[in-house]
């Protein structure tokens, strides 16, 4: 994997910051899935970890090193989804594992050195393990450092957001996206960068598994419907199947391109029978409906109602 340039600036600034000894309890990383926090926070973890690192970099080789590659370093603490009593994962962080972690953390270092916990997805804990956590950020332990992962960090609490140094990851500039994707050696690129909407990871991970195929198929579908072809359910059925999430942002991204020829007075790819302003809530509509399908709604009532609203 070539690496990504767009991480260079953060990381500089955090390898200052720890060279002055000056680095904060609480990180968050913050931004679109693709861009490669975890990839970047892995690195990083694995740097202060270390024994012998250079500029930053571990060496892969030391004691603790090994430790972590093997995943059972007694210092990095690895906070997720975990299971419920029925052997089913929870789809939330909840407050038993915050208060698990507070008890873990008032325990000294087993290496002498950082302890590090990873918490990821962050914007999955509920409210009751973010308020849980206040407590850790206002009151750290020393040589701690919490590193909160978030794709949505809007869905964190200020008080969370607040008490963490935040590093965002924007998307970089097209020709830096579309540079690296060919570094990756991505089959079509541009085609791949505009479905993912910019997005460079994104878009490498779309092109590898069928993506743009699934993209020219809701684009097909929308056409038809509007056109008073094709059979709901059947497509209600098809984009539950496989992806639903996904079929949603592309559909989102559909209308944007229907509104976008509209107002170049070009041929409307959808040729939908909406008005623009009805196309534009429906567009909302679709970004809703995705969110939707993280809570406990049924995937096919949430996307039958939204497919009857294009109808």
């Amino acid at each position: 994997m070539s690496p990504r340039p767009w991480h260079a600036d953060a990381w500089a600034r955090l390898q200052a910051r720890r060279e002055r000894d000056a680095l904060p309890h609480a990180l968050l990383l913050a931004g679109p899935f693709g861009l490669g926090k975890r990839e970047f926070m892995a690195a990083f973890v694995k740097g202060l970890l270390c024994q012998r690192p250079s500029d930053g970099h571990a060496c892969g080789t030391c004691r603790s090193c090994q430790f972590v590659a093997a995943g059972t370093h007694p210092d990095l603490i690895a906070l997720s989804f975990g299971q419920r009593k029925d052997g089913v994962t929870r789809s939330e962080i909840v407050v038993d594992q915050i208060r698990e972690l507070s008890q873990r953390l008032a325990m000294a270092s087993q290496f002498g050195g950082w302890q590090i916990v990873s918490i990821d997805p962050a914007d999955a804990m509920n409210a009751a393990a973010a308020n849980a956590l206040l407590k850790t950020l206002e009151e750290p332990t020393p040589a701690t450092l919490l590193m909160l992962v978030a794709d949505e960090p809007a869905r964190l609490p200020a008080t969370i957001r607040s008490r963490c140094q935040r590093i965002d990851f924007l998307v970089p500039s097209r020709e830096a996206a579309l540079a690296w994707l060919r570094a990756e050696s991505v089959t079509d690129p541009v085609a791949a960068l505009d479905a993912a909407g910019g997005n460079p990871g994104l878009a490498r991970t779309w092109a590898a598994d069928g993506a743009l195929k699934q993209r020219g198929e809701v684009r097909h579908d929308l056409k038809a419907l509007a056109a008073g072809r094709g059979d709901p359910l059947e497509v209600v059925k098809r984009w539950q199947a496989s992806d639903a999430p996904r079929y949603l942002w592309f559909a989102a991204q559909a209308v944007t391109d229907e509104l976008r020829a509209r107002a170049a007075g070009g041929d409307a790819p959808l040729e939908s029978r909406l008005d623009d302003e009805s196309l534009d809530a429906w567009y909302m509509r679709a970004n809703r409906a995705r969110d939707a399908l993280r809570g406990p709604l049924r995937a096919d009532l949430v996307l039958l109602e939204l497919i009857a609203a294009w109808r």
